[in-house]
């Protein structure tokens, strides 16, 4: 559990700060309808405030956010105006570091900020004394796509020092990957950085869930304060954002931090995958769905396989047509569905379908039951059969 920092007359011997990244303001999903996007932009940039009444709570001095503020450069002018106004209103004093998504081009956003005195872009990888002993030393990215390992290329010209030394970098780290690029975090020399007491903490940013990197409990990727995507809650399936929607409080003193990881965020994002056979297994995916709090906030991707009658199939479009208009989203997986219409003899039996038309209603129980059945003769039996019943 973090606690406010400790001051002394001259210097400070620990502070408590906040660490995030990746808000991406202006960010866009493809998914969303305009009234559900709209509430996502929203609620990215008011992730700023609620960062601010953390920073508070936590008696936090200041806040870093390491890369990807914004989406791109070239943002709408209100998304821009109403995240400025977000960021001079914050209580405590912002160091904000560019990313590979904003980084600090001629057409740079960061540069609008300089008229805002409690806000502090990161340019360079000069030192900063920040608080009485405490200091901030930053790897920017100067275009979106690094060449070197900028935080070893910021670290190396440092000597060890007495103060509290907080560096931010943007970007994935060699231990944490399997890609050879030359813009890879070299995590071992940083750890030997730590080791020597050149730097006391690494706040990194990219990876949009939170988490540790290493051993030693002082390199961290804060993740999103907003989920950007989807986690996947079949645990066959490796991936995507387990750990996004919160922000870090750290209180680092020389040699040692200790990370606090507080939830912030709104938006849910969840892939789920289910085996339909039943009337039992078609209500339990149902109940799952209706379960969720803030279906204005929640985005749901479903895999379904498994085969059912015509009349469960009837029952779960009902179900998920009256649930779609209050998810912010609702949709299927393509890739992870398989879903089989297996009419029975009764429910054929029992349809009101004569001449031509149950010809044609042959037909098509023959294309889905023999197989692979397109979506339109699925869609085509099961209009067929909701007639047939309302007749």
């Amino acid at each position: 559990m973090s606690t406010p920092c400790a001051e002394m007359d001259d210097m400070t011997d620990s502070v408590t700060f906040l660490h995030s990244s990746d808000l991406q303001i202006g960010m866009t999903r493809w998914f969303l309808s305009a009234e559900a996007q709209a509430r996502f932009d929203d609620d990215r940039i008011r992730s700023i405030e609620r960062m601010g009444e953390v920073a508070v709570a936590h008696g936090c001095r200041f806040i870093v956010v390491a890369g990807d503020v914004f989406e791109h450069n070239s943002l709408h002018q209100q998304t821009t105006g109403r995240a400025l106004d977000a960021l001079r209103a914050l209580p405590v004093p912002v160091y904000l570091l560019p990313g590979n998504h904003d980084p600090l081009t001629a057409d740079s956003i960061f540069y609008r900020m300089e008229d805002i005195d409690t806000v502090t872009v990161l340019k360079d990888t000069d030192v900063r004394e920040i608080l009485p002993g405490v200091e901030l030393v930053g790897a920017p990215l100067l275009s979106k796509t690094a060449t070197t390992d900028l935080v070893r290329a910021a670290l190396e010209p440092l000597e060890p020092t007495d103060n509290i030394r907080i560096a931010v970098g943007h970007g994935q780290a060699e231990a944490h990957t399997t890609d050879a690029r030359a813009d890879l975090i070299d995590l071992s020399y940083v750890e030997s950085r730590l080791a020597d007491g050149t730097i006391d903490y690494l706040a990194l940013g990219d990876t949009h869930s939170a988490e540790p990197v290493g051993a030693t409990g002082r390199v961290w990727f804060s993740g999103a304060p907003e989920t950007t995507d989807f986690h996947d809650l079949d645990p066959t399936r490796v991936g995507g954002e387990v750990n996004s929607g919160n922000v870090l409080v750290v209180t680092a003193s020389k040699g040692h931090a200790e990370v606090e990881q507080v939830p912030v965020g709104k938006w849910v994002f969840e892939a789920l995958n289910r085996e339909l056979t039943s009337d039992e297994d078609i209500e339990e995916f149902l109940t799952t769905l209706r379960a969720y709090p803030d279906k204005s906030r929640t985005v749901i991707k479903y895999g379904l396989q498994g085969t059912i009658t015509l009349e469960q199939n009837r029952r779960l479009e009902e179900g998920l047509a009256s649930l779609e208009d209050i998810f912010a989203s609702l949709k299927p997986r393509e890739r992870t569905t398989d879903l089989v219409l297996e009419p029975g003899d009764e429910e054929l039996a029992n349809l009101d379908v004569t001449g031509y038309a149950a010809e044609a209603l042959r037909e098509l129980v023959d294309a889905v039951t023999e197989g692979p059945a397109s979506e339109v003769d699925r869609d085509a039996l099961n209009l067929m059969f909701r007639l047939s019943r309302e007749n």
